[in-house]
């Protein structure tokens, strides 16, 4: 115990590090399994490489017999250049990487045992071809969902599908069980049948994704013991981060490269698992002691990063969920200031309000906008831009620009400039009121007329859809010369857009109020704009700053961040954006206990990325529509102002009224109060539900009829659900 102390005074003499006992106890415990729960911001990186220094200093292990295997390339850098920061001394380094790297040295190897040659299909990779399809994993889906499908596949439906893919391999999915995986993309179940058998078969070589590098790694070390036994020799020592968005193929490579020695480490915090839908296991996190019986847990529940009110309401928040260890985060840190809560009375002042936020500051790059969605950023680049606020931008998968109904709008517009372009009314004749045919449009291509393509319809319909198609053609022609909000108004009502849109999204099952909402957006751009050119002018702008915003981290900028995205982040001012019911959380998130879970953790994440100031933002009003605030900021307005009196509750000995702790089974939400028959008041008790309207709900108790305000009894948490039929 002398020489451990030693090593801590001397790294806190030399790099000014100083760990806490639950730190010190990580440290210290290099032999056997150990699972480390970290809680936000209590130094988790700082105590792995403290402890792979003692290792080396202490124990007299060589640096090359430990492995440090991080969850991305930058975390990877980063645990790197830290560790030469706090041990510049050690000549030889520690091998740090991501599981992708490691698992990709394992199938060189092992298919070049084999005689197998390969080739990678994602990356930075030279462009190779057999016959007319390159060999990248993106074009390839590309093809093979115009073949299933007969049209060529929006961006959001590749990403879901690249998804897809991910989460069969990651989850090690049975083939036989394929079709049990959910995926809204038409004929994903095919699609990913033809591409796993074009990889095989399709070429002369192998073609490998990076999900392949490890399920290819897990089938190395089951079919080849003398290549696992070479790599089990390899490391005395493994360490893994962010273990809990760890999928279970990595789970499984994991398992048996420590085999023999068991010295595994594992840095993780359940609380922060928000990665299932791309096949992470919490779970395997909690069964931790199932895999290993002589596994140690320990926990590291000091927060360093946030104020004392930051961290006591997310601990708070985070208590609710069930399936997670009991952890309870603190710190010692001084109170700040309160957390707030904006309510705004519509969406479309929620950009403006930011910009007039954020203008106080006196450093962008100390502030983030934290949203769901990113589909959430474009209205507030689109304010920021405007008022000469520089920002960072996260996520580099936006894909508004690129969607399909943007696109739609954008040809609308082109055919009311030129009538006479087929190629632009076959692209959206299906998308309005004209109701012509493929054969229609093949016979205006054959046709070639220097003509209104509505004239030539003329000639190819006859007289009975004459005034139809003069209807529509006038139309397009008044656009030219109105401002484009009032070109959007006839493209969405007048030629039935609107009316089509919805059709769209029923028969395909897309989600309608996402689409809309894409509508909504372009309508708040178009606003301030008095012409079409300019209209598509600034589509083109937006698409372009949002690409370089991508490279501006480094800048004094505002960060703008999807939930997701921010993990591992932290900022001196949060503001989390939003916050209305059917975002977070989602419709699906409340009909499934595991999906709610993960939605509470996400939220959590959001909460615990601020260091002094956060801010939750929500509104009234979307899209014309009365909105719900959503219920986890009830959740943090009960936490951090808990109700202190309810009408007719029971007085204490001094006659005040008395003081009602929140109730953790109380509803929470409109869609489960509906479904309720038998309710349980906290001071009228047990009653009936005879009605709910919009604002009101009514009740039978024992004492009679009562007419509740919905909002009230679901944020003060009045009512819980019972499952009696009848009220005794």
């Amino acid at each position: 115990m002398i020489q451990s102390e030693d090593f801590f005074a001397r790294k806190q003499k030399e790099v000014g590090v100083c760990l806490n006992e639950a730190q010190k106890q990580a440290v210290l415990h290099t032999e056997g399994p150990l699972l480390l729960l970290a809680s936000p911001g209590s130094g988790k990186t700082t105590t792995t490489i403290m402890r792979i220094g003692y290792l080396i200093e202490e124990k007299g292990v060589r640096p090359e017999r430990i492995k440090a295997v991080t969850f991305s390339k930058a975390a990877a850098t980063d645990m790197k250049l830290r560790f030469q920061r706090f041990f510049p001394q050690l000549q030889q380094t520690v091998d740090f990487s991501t599981i992708h790297s490691m698992a990709f040295h394992v199938v060189r190897e092992y298919f070049y045992k084999q005689n197998t040659p390969y080739h990678i299909i994602e990356g930075n990779i030279p462009q190779e071809r057999i016959g007319t399809w390159p060999l990248k994993k993106k074009w390839i889906l590309r093809q093979l969902f115009q073949r299933f499908n007969h049209e060529k596949i929006a961006e959001d439906e590749l990403e879901a599908l690249i998804t897809y893919c991910s989460f069969i391999k990651n989850k090690m999915v049975p083939r036989a069980e394929w079709d049990k995986v959910a995926c809204d993309v038409p004929s994903a179940r095919q699609i990913f049948q033809e591409y796993e058998n074009y990889k095989t078969a399709g070429t002369d070589r192998l073609l490998v994704d990076f999900d392949d590098m490890l399920t290819y790694a897990n089938e190395a070390f089951l079919k080849d013991p003398v290549l696992l036994q070479k790599y089990q020799q390899k490391y005395d020592y493994l360490l893994t981060d962010e273990s809990q968005d760890t999928s279970m193929v990595q789970h499984a490579i994991i398992e048996k490269l420590v085999q023999p020695h068991k010295n595994l480490y594992v840095v993780a915090d359940d609380d922060q698992s928000i990665y299932t839908w791309r096949a992470a296991e919490p779970q395997y996190l909690l069964n931790f002691k199932q895999v290993y019986p002589e596994a140690a847990i320990l926990m590291m529940e000091q927060n360093y990063r946030s104020s004392k009110e930051i961290v006591e309401t997310a601990n708070q928040f985070i208590q609710q969920n069930k399936h997670r260890y009991p952890k309870k985060m603190f710190t010692e840190n001084p109170p700040s200031k309160p957390i707030a809560i904006k309510t705004l009375a519509d969406y479309r002042l929620q950009a403006s309000y930011l910009v007039e936020q954020l203008s106080s500051l006196d450093r962008f790059s100390e502030a983030a906008v934290l949203y769901r969605n990113n589909s959430s950023s474009i209205l507030i680049v689109h304010e920021l831009d405007r008022s000469g606020i520089p920002f960072y931008l996260k996520d580099d998968d936006n894909q508004f620009f690129t969607h399909w109904v943007v696109k739609d709008l954008l040809n609308f517009m082109r055919l009311s400039f030129n009538d006479k372009r087929v190629d632009i009314l076959e692209q959206i004749y299906t998308k309005f009121n004209l109701y012509i045919t493929k054969e229609n449009i093949a016979e205006l291509k054959k046709n070639g007329s220097n003509q209104s393509v509505f004239d030539t319809l003329l000639q190819i319909l006859g007289s009975k859809r004459a005034p139809q198609i003069k209807v529509v053609k006038e139309k397009f022609q008044s656009m030219q010369g109105k401002s484009p909000l009032e070109v959007i108004t006839i493209i969405r009502q007048e030629l039935g857009y609107d009316k089509r849109l919805e059709g769209i999204a029923k028969s395909l099952k897309f989600n309608k109020d996402y689409l809309f909402g894409i509508l909504y957006t372009l309508e708040e751009i178009a606003a301030s704009l008095e012409t079409m050119e300019e209209f598509a002018a600034r589509l083109k702008h937006l698409e372009a700053i949002m690409k370089a915003a991508k490279y501006k981290k480094q800048e004094d900028a505002v960060t703008l961040s999807t939930f997701h995205s921010s993990k591992g982040l932290e900022f001196t001012t949060v503001f989390i954006v939003d916050l209305i019911q059917g975002i977070i959380p989602t419709n699906d998130d409340l009909e499934d206990d595991l999906l709610f879970e993960e939605a509470v953790r996400l939220f959590y994440v959001a909460m615990t990325r601020a260091e002094l100031n956060l801010e939750l933002v929500t509104y009234k009003k979307q899209f014309g529509k009365t909105v719900r605030p959503s219920q986890f900021l009830l959740d943090v307005k009960r936490i951090i102002n808990p109700p202190v009196q309810v009408n007719e509750a029971p007085r204490n000995e001094k006659g005040s009224k008395a003081v009602i702790p929140p109730n953790p089974n109380a509803i929470k939400t409109i869609e489960v109060l509906k479904t309720a028959k038998i309710v349980k008041h906290r001071v009228f008790g047990k009653g009936e539900i005879v009605s709910v309207c919009e604002d009101l709900i009514e009740i039978t108790f024992q004492r009679g009829k009562k007419r509740l305000a919905i909002s009230a009894c679901l944020e003060l948490g009045l009512l819980e659900y019972v499952h009696d039929k009848i009220v005794t």
